[in-house]
């Protein structure tokens, strides 16, 4: 099952992924990952985007507890602590 929420108004969507065993959060952040800063707090991701001279910075209520919080070519990947 995936969900779709659209977090502010740049329009910035995140997507969350419910497997059996888990959950998925995923957002393209489109800018590399040194230019990317995420904290989570309780259930609340806080990411902030440094690029262009400029920064952004957006949150997104998580389903549950984080236990990985990593970026890949400007993808910001978060999954469930089990």
């Amino acid at each position: 099952m995936e969900r779709q929420q659209s977090t502010g108004s740049d329009g910035r969507f995140v997507r969350r992924y419910d497997y059996d065993d888990g959950w998925v959060v995923a957002a393209d952040l489109g800018v590399p990952d040194d230019q990317v800063d995420v904290d989570v707090v309780g259930t609340t991701a806080i990411v902030v985007v440094n690029a262009g001279g400029g920064e952004a910075e957006f949150e997104f209520e998580l389903p549950g507890t984080a236990e990985n919080v990593d970026t890949n070519n400007g993808v910001l990947v978060i999954t469930e602590d089990q």
